[in-house]
């Protein structure tokens, strides 16, 4: 048996992305440049995560699911100092998300097909609906549901809702022990 290594990691402008322990990166996904991901990240297939004008942050037993596009905005004349991207631990990020130079605290579920922009900070434990639009700069509070087109504040979580954060992400480190387990049964190939 082989130990699992990503390979879909990729420098740019002489910066590489970094990980930390039992990191699952799908083949088919791509990290590239000043990428950090924490203990037990996983990426899921065909996503993108581009560090290549700002730094990006995922942090522990965060899961990336299939297709979303994780990216910054740069420093420059109509973006001082730009945006970073920040996430926190225990994140879901569903699938097709588009997270572009925001922070996300920890305890956060962004549904399938929701964007958050530019400046937005996302305080722990918010849910943030299915193909919702959080626009620049707004600000979700802690413990509610964010939806719709441009995102409002829907209501207060519940506290079962509040009790799926750790089970979600829990689920998905489950899961990406397996694919690393029949990752590393694979044959090596030349």
């Amino acid at each position: 048996m082989r130990h699992y290594r990503p390979t879909s990691l990729r420098s740019f402008a002489g910066i590489s992305p970094t990980t930390g322990q039992r990191v699952l990166i799908d083949p088919s996904a791509v990290v590239i440049g000043d990428v950090t991901l924490e203990d037990d990240v996983s990426v899921w297939p065909q996503v993108a995560i581009r560090g290549d004008m700002h730094r990006i942050f995922i942090g522990a037993r965060t899961n990336v699911q299939d297709g979303s596009v994780l990216h910054i905005t740069h420093d420059g004349p109509y973006n001082p100092g730009g945006w970073p991207l920040h996430i926190g631990c225990d994140v879901t990020i569903g699938h097709n998300a588009t997270l572009h130079g925001c922070t996300l605290g920890d305890r956060v579920l962004v549904g399938m097909g929701a964007t958050v922009m530019d400046g937005v900070t996302v305080e722990n434990e918010v849910v943030i609906g299915a193909c919702a639009l959080v626009t620049p700069g707004k600000t979700l509070r802690s413990g509610y549901l964010y939806a719709g087109t441009p995102a409002r504040e829907i209501r207060a979580l519940s506290e079962k809702e509040r009790a799926y954060f750790t089970y979600s992400a829990n689920n998905y480190l489950s899961l990406k022990d397996q694919h690393i387990e029949e990752l590393e049964a694979l044959p090596e190939t030349a």
